[in-house]
């Protein structure tokens, strides 16, 4: 067909009605101007809903002005270390490994020292520096996976494929696309990036390993980028999707928006058959028929309730989960404070018996008495306990 000769240039899609490109191309041939938040190797679909505009709104310059008024600036800046350490723990509870303490330790160095820090996070140097940084120098494997994969559950006997990722030679150009489209949409909202370069990395399950905890790193890591939350703060986002049972629930719920369509097309298209070994080393037994004819909805995902449930875990974060911590920061400092107008002693063990009266219902347990045997003074004892208590109570000075 011949191009268009004449006509005004219209857009590919409605930006009031779609996330788009900050930026357009325009092409001539059709008369179109060309605004897709994405290439043909990964664009994502975000419909701008309410419950997606409402994400878009989200205020993180306002809500953190508003903990700094609450409780100074010296608060909120120590609690964000323990932020750090508790989105990763919260991000091990995701992947039901909260005993892991040094695996917990590592992902919170490498929060504090890698988020917002690289010049293209989803680069390949970026993301072997990142993987290594969050495995540590015992995994059994490092790099891009070269092997199937499938996220599934044990039912009675038997595996149950609840999600397959793309094969790994559609990789590099997935991962190329969603750079692409991370990179056509700056300036779009930040909750809504965040949400895409996440899911849309846990989907397309480019590494050998540590993909969950990659794709809830680049949360914080967009948010840093597009100057929404600014270091040191990292927003314990893990925390709110693991806060209870029904939170974890919808958390799963929403990956299965893309994931259960999927298997249904394809329930009949995968087996566990031969053993095989793969380029990457990995054996398996699994096989699945469809690869080429599933490539859409791999490059072309519709992440919207993606977005608008990452709105939400956010708002949460920021009205509930950090002013708790910053309160629970506040009540150790302050106890630790009175304590010491009756008990000597370095600030570790001063805290420790902070927590165990708080967690004794404000009580100092036997087992505290025998750790520290000056608390078998009654008197003593009650004013350690209504030192605690009264830093921790409603209303309390800061």
């Amino acid at each position: 067909m011949p191009d268009t000769a004449a006509g005004n240039y219209v857009d590919a899609i409605d930006a009031g009605a779609y996330l788009t490109s900050t930026s357009f191309i325009a092409v001539k041939r059709w008369r179109v101007r060309n605004n897709l938040p994405g290439t043909c190797q990964f664009c994502p679909v975000v419909s701008r809903s309410p419950e997606v505009l409402a994400a878009e709104a989200i205020d993180f310059a306002h809500a953190l002005a508003e903990l700094e008024s609450a409780y100074g600036q010296d608060i909120l800046q120590r609690s964000a270390v323990w932020l750090t350490i508790r989105e990763s723990r919260a991000s091990f509870a995701i992947e039901h490994e909260e005993s892991q303490q040094g695996r917990i330790q590592r992902f919170a160095a490498t929060m504090e020292s890698m988020c917002g820090r690289s010049e293209d996070p989803l680069a390949l140097d970026s993301l072997a520096a990142l993987q290594a940084s969050i495995l540590g120098p015992a995994a059994t494997r490092y790099g891009l996976r070269r092997s199937p994969v499938f996220v599934g559950h044990l039912n009675t006997y038997s595996d149950v494929v609840d999600y397959i990722a793309p094969h790994w030679d559609a990789i590099l150009p997935l991962l190329e696309g969603l750079r692409a489209s991370l990179a056509c949409t700056v300036g779009r909202p930040p909750a809504v990036r965040a949400a895409v370069a996440a899911f849309g990395f846990v989907y397309i399950h480019p590494m050998s390993d540590g993909n969950g905890r990659i794709s809830r790193f680049l949360i914080n890591d967009i948010l840093r980028r597009d100057g929404a939350v600014p270091a040191p703060f990292i927003l314990p986002v893990s925390a709110s999707i693991t806060r209870s049972a029904f939170a974890r629930a919808v958390y799963d719920q929403t990956l299965a928006v893309f994931s259960r369509p999927l298997m249904r097309k394809y329930a009949q298209q995968y087996q566990f058959g031969a053993m095989a070994e793969y380029d990457d080393g990995v054996r398996s037994n699994f096989q699945f028929g469809a690869y080429e004819d599933a490539m859409a909805a791999w490059r072309y995902p519709d992440l919207s309730k993606h977005a608008a449930y990452l709105g939400g875990v956010l708002r949460h974060t920021l009205a509930e989960e950090m002013p708790d911590e910053a309160a629970y920061l506040r009540g150790v400092y302050s106890a630790r404070r009175e304590v010491k107008n009756w008990l000597e002693g370095p600030d570790a063990e001063i805290d420790r018996i902070v927590r165990a009266v708080r967690e004794n219902g404000w009580a100092v347990s036997n087992k505290l008495k025998k750790e520290f045997p000056m608390l078998a003074d009654a008197e003593l004892a009650g004013r350690i306990e209504h030192a605690v208590q009264a830093a921790f109570s409603p209303g309390s000075a800061r």
